[in-house]
């Protein structure tokens, strides 16, 4: 499990940073501390700049530029881009830790500038596909949050679902979404309620950008499929893919090259191993229409 600090701002400019100063240096054949020497700063500041963790600085960013003798180039001008980009809060840092407690800011500071999320839920469905009334239960029954809380969770998940349709300064986020099958039939809140998301779920899985697959009940096992988990890929070559875990104790991350790989192949496999997307619409109404005859 990767530690990653308190996120106040989308992490993929300091993963880009990370990922740049750690390949400069193995090309340079120096080690950390002899970088460290050479520009007079901390072995420790070195240490976090390539590993994305604390806010880069433009000053320690430029004497790396020149240290390196990448002055002039893409990549310095990429640098400096990710330092500006570093320093900009993101939306959610107007909700307090308690709203985002658990890991969640990490997941958003992820989300963020992703370019793809794969994810895979149960026994829920996706975030981003889930209707108001259907969260604000899961919020309040589930979670146990406060009045308050649950407000606020609402205007979090109503901003996130925003990246669907539109970005500032990016394409819409591609949400491929597999989720088991078990989740349109997980009771939450009312029939109406449940029938509601159905609906939503079909008609939001209609966007261009959006693919929704259905594990059924009857497919084999599949490495993954008994936790959910969102896969982030970025449109950067050196922004790193990224997969953020989540548990009822909250969220971890994964950034290992050889563990994401592991799970991008997984999420190929679940994908492989459900219903198509028109399938997993048929199967989506049947489950509603049988609400609708029950209630």
């Amino acid at each position: 499990m990767d530690k990653v600090d308190k996120a106040t701002a989308p992490l993929g400019p300091r993963r880009g940073i990370a990922t740049a100063l750690k390949q400069l240096r193995a090309e340079s054949g120096k080690s950390l501390s002899d970088v460290a020497d050479d520009l007079l700063i901390s072995t420790s500041k070195l240490s976090r700049l390539e590993n994305a963790q604390g806010r880069p600085i433009a000053r320690d960013i430029r004497d790396l530029i020149q240290y390196y003798g990448i002055e002039g180039t893409p990549l310095a001008d990429r640098l400096r881009q990710w330092v500006d980009e570093a320093q900009s809060p993101g939306w959610w840092t107007d909700y307090g830790e308690q709203v985002l407690k658990g890991g969640l800011d990490v997941h958003l500071a992820y989300e963020a500038d992703a370019t793809v999320e794969r994810t895979y839920t149960l026994p829920f469905v996706p975030a981003l596909l889930q209707t108001t009334a259907y969260a604000e239960v899961l919020f309040r029954d589930m979670e146990q949050r406060s009045e308050k809380e649950v407000s606020q969770l609402l205007k979090v998940r109503d901003r996130r679902q925003q990246a669907l349709r539109s970005r500032e300064g990016l394409p819409p986020l591609k949400l491929v979404a597999v989720t088991h099958e078990s989740s349109l039939r997980q009771a939450v809140g009312s029939p109406d309620i449940l029938r509601d998301q159905l609906d939503a779920l079909i008609e939001r899985s209609m966007a261009p950008n959006v693919s929704l697959h259905v594990l059924p009940l009857a497919a084999g096992p599949v490495f993954s499929m008994t936790c959910m988990y969102a896969y982030f890929e970025y449109q950067d070559s050196l922004e790193q893919d990224v997969v953020h875990v989540e548990t009822h104790a909250g969220f971890f991350s994964i950034e290992h090259p050889a563990r994401v790989a592991r799970y991008r192949a997984a999420h190929r496999a679940l994908v492989d191993a459900s219903l198509s997307e028109d399938s997993s619409q048929d199967l989506i109404r049947c489950v509603r229409d049988r609400l609708s005859h029950a209630s």
